[in-house]
């Protein structure tokens, strides 16, 4: 019977040990992908509830309430599998983006919206579609290319919302 049980136990640290291993063997690549995903959803996630507070247009506030939702989807999504790979992730904006906070409170009316979407709006999501193109080609892990392929119609989704908008409040494009 204790050789049983010491089978069982050896069988179990087995399973462990190849669990963790394979968590632990994710490229510095991948990391960085989950980690520059991650970093974008805190960013519009950041930036999308200040516009649902001070944006003056009705349109404005909905696609940052938009923004918050998708984002907040998409940062979950990339949480849980960071947790399944032992990936530590940010979790506040990142130094670019607190400036960008800081620019948004300092503005109102118009000049915020226009504002908001030309950053957060068209900027950052271009920079999010890039992002999610290079990363569809340099990951190799299939959970993480899986995460970018479900994250990537989303992100353009948004481009092509953001746009029209932000040509008719006169921001830039």
């Amino acid at each position: 019977m204790n050789k049983k049980i010491i089978v069982a136990w050896i069988g179990l640290l087995a399973a462990f040990s190849t669990s963790a291993q394979a968590q632990d063997s994710l490229s510095k690549a991948d990391q960085r992908i989950l980690t520059d995903l991650a970093q974008a959803n805190v960013n519009e996630i950041s930036a999308g509830q200040i516009a649902q507070q001070k944006a003056s247009s009705q349109e404005v506030k909905s696609f940052a309430q938009q923004m918050v939702d998708d984002h907040s989807k998409g940062l979950q999504a990339v949480q849980e599998l960071a947790r399944n790979k032992n990936v530590a992730l940010p979790t506040e904006p990142d130094a670019r983006h607190r400036a960008m906070v800081d620019k948004l409170n300092s503005l109102t009316g118009d000049a915020f919206d226009r504002a908001y979407l030309s950053g957060a709006g068209v900027s950052d999501h271009q920079a999010a579609h890039k992002l999610l193109a290079q990363a569809d080609k340099r990951a190799r892990d299939p959970d993480v290319k899986a995460l970018v392929e479900k994250l990537q119609p989303v992100v353009d989704h948004h481009l092509d919302e953001v746009r029209p908008l932000a040509r008719n409040k006169g921001g830039s494009l």
